[in-house]
């Protein structure tokens, strides 16, 4: 079975799972949420807040990856799909487009690894498999181990428009399934190198100057680190009732500053961390 298709399935299967677990007779309104793992764990802490202040809204939000959130999106089968890469054109059919924040793409290796800065050129030189030891870029002399996401991740695809461009990432890299799963595999290899969410890193894994420019809120808010990518919501059509007050709601001060409480730049600037 194909792997878009079996995803597909196993997200359906989780929503149709997950709306009977609610209590019988219950007036509940329901929203349905899936695809990017980056955007995922914001969506989440943006749904909890939410059904606090909304007790009679339920939100469920699940994974699976930004393709997995525009088809689904497209298909009616969710509310509200996630992404983590700007929609193609053919990919839009009939969809809503919310920026809810931006996102910076970190270039992340082990803490052991004394390389502190790479080129947008030596990146792609090293996830192409030109450059295949850390000498080469002022590291150790040791092998370097390519870490990726998998095929249909907003993450993978914004990476390859923003740094591979016309090239392709070497037929060797190890594959990970989830922005968390490439940080970790990072963190207990090092000569690895992956490319995770700002939103996801932590102190255990270091993160790269590229070109000469810190990731951080305001590199990623200004434009000059070069890796940023949109958090998107995405929805077939107008949203209506429970779904438009709840994206409403995301995009005032108070769901923004949710936003930017998850390291994510929100999308309205001037936005405080006062929750």
């Amino acid at each position: 079975m194909d792997v878009k298709i079996r995803n597909l399935i196993i997200i359906i299967i989780i929503i149709a799972l997950a709306y009977f677990m609610i209590k019988p007779g219950a007036n509940y309104e329901r929203i349905e949420i899936a695809g990017s793992t980056s955007v995922q764990p914001v969506a989440e802490k943006l749904a909890a807040e939410y059904m606090k202040k909304h007790p009679n809204v339920r939100i469920n939000v699940q994974g699976g990856g930004s393709g997995m959130g525009i088809r689904t999106a497209q298909q009616g089968v969710v509310d509200i799909g996630t992404s983590s890469k700007a929609l193609k054109p053919e990919e839009k059919d009939d969809l809503r487009e919310y920026v809810i924040g931006k996102d910076g793409i970190i270039i992340a290796v082990n803490h052991r690894n004394p390389v502190d800065d790479l080129t947008d050129e030596q990146l792609r030189d090293i996830f192409s498999g030109k450059i295949r030891n850390w000498k080469e870029v002022g590291g150790p002399d040791a092998e370097i181990h390519v870490i990726v996401r998998e095929e249909g991740s907003g993450t993978r695809s914004s990476f390859v428009s923003l740094v591979m461009k016309n090239t392709k990432i070497r037929s060797d890299a190890i594959v990970q399934g989830s922005t968390e799963s490439v940080k970790q595999a990072v963190k207990s290899d090092p000569y690895a190198i992956g490319f995770v969410s700002m939103a996801h890193m932590s102190p255990d894994v270091k993160a790269l100057e590229v070109n000469d420019v810190t990731p951080s809120e305001t590199t990623v808010a200004d434009g000059s680190y070069p890796l940023v990518v949109p958090f998107e919501f995405l929805t077939k059509g107008e949203p209506e009732g429970a779904v438009k007050d709840f994206i409403d709601w995301v995009f005032s001060p108070e769901g923004q500053a949710i936003v930017r409480s998850q390291k994510v730049v929100p999308a309205i600037a001037n936005v405080s961390d006062d929750t």
